[in-house]
């Protein structure tokens, strides 16, 4: 049986845990903002910048050349922008992925402790039941982490796609860079 002061350290403890997350929930979102308003000052500069080439283009040649060379930094800064914007979220997921790995283990163990308590108190006779309890939360323990070692993988799967999404689109904008 849990007593008065193991149920109030586990709440404190949760309040403890939920505080964190807020403060880095908070901390990805900061990161967002700077990102948005970085992205924001370099994007009226360049448009201030081209407007400027613009007004100084002296014939329809020359206006497209400008509009074809701004083709590829336009696909450089997107992708870097999307990939700023991939690690952001990424390293809050990862952040929030390792607080509820490390509650999951806590949970756990005081759930194998509680069952070994209960099969140590346990009274004469009832060996089998407690074989069964203790072979459920094995599978238990075993199916949570293939689950985490799923989730790890298909992690990293969608990374790797988007980093050769990526990588593709910038070849793909010096390609046509390039024809023109």
């Amino acid at each position: 049986m849990l007593t008065a002061e193991q149920l109030m350290a586990s709440h404190k403890a949760n309040i403890e845990t939920l505080f964190g997350l807020t403060q880095k929930a908070f901390e990805g979102v900061e990161k967002l903002v700077e990102l948005n308003v970085q992205a924001t000052k370099a994007a009226l500069a360049e448009t201030a910048n081209h407007a400027q080439a613009v007004m100084g283009v002296k014939d329809a040649q020359e206006l497209l050349a400008l509009q074809a060379g701004m083709v590829q930094p336009l696909a450089e800064k997107t992708a870097a922008y999307s990939r700023h914007l991939y690690d952001i979220a990424s390293a809050a997921g990862a952040d929030l992925g390792k607080t509820f790995e490390g509650q999951a283990a806590d949970v756990q163990k005081k759930f194998v402790g509680l069952v070994d308590s209960a099969s140590n108190n346990a009274p004469a006779g009832s060996e089998a039941a407690v074989a069964v309890m203790k072979s459920a939360v094995a599978a238990a323990n075993n199916a949570f982490e293939s689950v985490q070692k799923a989730v790890k993988q298909a992690s990293d799967m969608a990374e790797t796609n988007f980093n050769t999404v990526t990588a593709s689109a910038v070849n793909a904008s010096k390609n046509v860079a390039k024809k023109r």
